[in-house]
């Protein structure tokens, strides 16, 4: 069973990108774009389950599954698109997950949504603020509950992803 763990912001998930980045060029090559790091460990000051979120953009996902054996020998489990067409998701750590792979073709609009969110967070520290709370409250709430913490967190996650693209599009 999954713990729903939420910890205070790590300097340390910075230079773990960084390194999962290198893996994921040397691993792709020329195929790929770029690499961003998203989700909550990508937010200074943010708190977050301790999962990397990592979102590489490639040029296409015409044969793309030729790179799930290399990555599946740094550790990453192939999960096709995992109920979202258009990605191509890969975990790593099984129930004790580390590393999420959320990879995407260039022009995939979930590619800006997820950069946007990002770069707002780290923009307006009150919204981290505000968040943090959210899921430390929900973590302790639902300490065995992977599915009510995401659902508990879900309606302020939209109305900050509104708040997010507004913001962007007046930049």
């Amino acid at each position: 069973m999954r713990q729903v763990i939420v910890t205070p912001y790590q300097t340390s998930w910075a230079d773990a990108f960084q390194q999962e980045k290198e893996q994921l060029e040397t691993i792709f090559g020329n195929r790929l774009l770029a690499v961003h790091h998203i989700g909550s460990t990508s937010v200074p000051g943010l708190s977050a389950k301790p999962i990397l979120d990592i979102l590489p953009v490639v040029d296409s996902l015409d044969g793309i599954e030729a790179f799930d054996a290399a990555m599946e020998q740094i550790g990453y489990e192939a999960k096709g698109e995992f109920g979202m067409p258009g990605r191509r998701y890969y975990r790593k750590g099984g129930d004790n997950r580390t590393h999420h792979i959320h990879l995407y073709a260039d022009g995939n609009p979930e590619i800006m949504r997820h950069v946007v969110f990002r770069d707002y967070l780290r923009q307006h520290p009150q919204e981290v603020e505000a968040y943090s709370t959210i899921k430390e409250r929900l973590a302790r709430q639902y300490p065995e509950d992977i599915s009510a913490y995401i659902a508990g967190k879900d309606s302020f996650v939209k109305m900050m992803e509104q708040r997010a693209l507004a913001w962007w599009s007046h930049d």
